[in-house]
């Protein structure tokens, strides 16, 4: 590591470089001549090398003295780009925000957290990783991403976890679908209607498998798919009973196009919220994030 003494000296040789004046070096860092001199002369000895050709004009670096400097220029060119960027960043608003989430999610409740975000901070990149929820965690945990927006998990060991609410797991279908359907009590609308449900990774699958066994419930025909999205349209084109989040389907639960199955044992609601690592350093671009869903 270089002292702060011999980062000062370096600082001073450059200077004495560019201006070829040992006077006027002194000039402009407002420091006595006989000062860098003797550091100059310091640094020759510490180096075993001759710096400079001293003449009546000033002095002109040796060929050694040259390597030396180019060397320091380049390196104190980095610290000076450097420092540049970080006042960009923390006086202009500039940054990189790294978001996770599903897509579900990222459709229906993270745009609107966006929409004040980006008001705010214009000039701030944004990534965003849309994954299952299921892999969410784990990305969040590798580093890759600052925040999630993500179901809260069982284990929140680690986690900073901010909480938006509650979601609602439902099956509905059409109208039409469901005065079709033969019988009205539970036990046979699981034997008889189509249900739909999201594929066997997701986060919500597990939940309803979870809320099947613990009610004894063992569906007869049941389409997988990949996007609550499709389970949704799928739903409104009459092709089963899909499990959607309720806050996602209140419009169509409004107008009649989707109508709530009600279950003798609803199933449990779970949290939803924006997740960060407890002991992940926060940039100034997350920090401003945070503002808004902190609020």
């Amino acid at each position: 590591m270089i002292s702060e003494s011999n980062l000062n000296r370096y600082r001073l040789f450059c200077a004495v470089a560019e201006c070829e004046s040992i006077s006027r070096a002194a000039e402009i860092n407002y420091i006595s001549q006989p000062a860098i001199s003797k550091a100059i002369t310091r640094m020759e000895e510490s180096l075993n090398t001759t710096l400079f050709i001293r003449n009546h004009r000033g002095v002109t670096l040796t060929e050694e003295g040259r390597i030396l400097y180019e060397q320091l220029k380049t390196a104190f060119d980095i610290i000076k780009a450097g420092e540049e960027k970080l006042y960009r960043i923390n006086e202009l608003g500039i940054g990189h925000l790294k978001l996770g989430t599903s897509g579900v999610l990222c459709r229906h409740m993270l745009i609107p957290y966006l929409k004040d975000y980006i008001k705010n901070n214009p000039h701030v990149k944004i990534s965003i990783e849309v994954q299952s929820s299921s892999k969410i965690h784990k990305i969040l945990a590798d580093g890759r991403i600052d925040v999630a927006l993500m179901v809260k998990p069982d284990n929140t060991n680690g986690l900073c976890f901010f909480s938006l609410g509650e979601i609602e797991d439902i099956f509905t279908a059409t109208p039409k679908y469901i005065e079709n359907l033969s019988s009205k009590n539970q036990k046979d609308f699981f034997e008889e209607a189509n249900i739909m449900l999201l594929d066997g990774e997701n986060i919500s699958r597990m939940h309803i498998d979870r809320y099947f066994r613990e009610n004894g419930i063992s569906p007869r025909h049941i389409l997988e798919v990949s996007g609550m999205d499709m389970l949704i349209e799928f739903a409104k084109i009459g092709m089963g009973a899909a499990c959607v989040i309720k806050q996602f389907v209140e419009e169509e639960l409004d107008k009649n196009v989707l109508r709530q199955i009600m279950l003798d044992v609803p199933v449990n609601k779970r949290e939803v919220g924006f997740a960060y690592m407890k002991n992940a350093g926060l940039t100034m671009a997350m920090k401003n994030f945070k503002e808004v869903f902190d609020g």
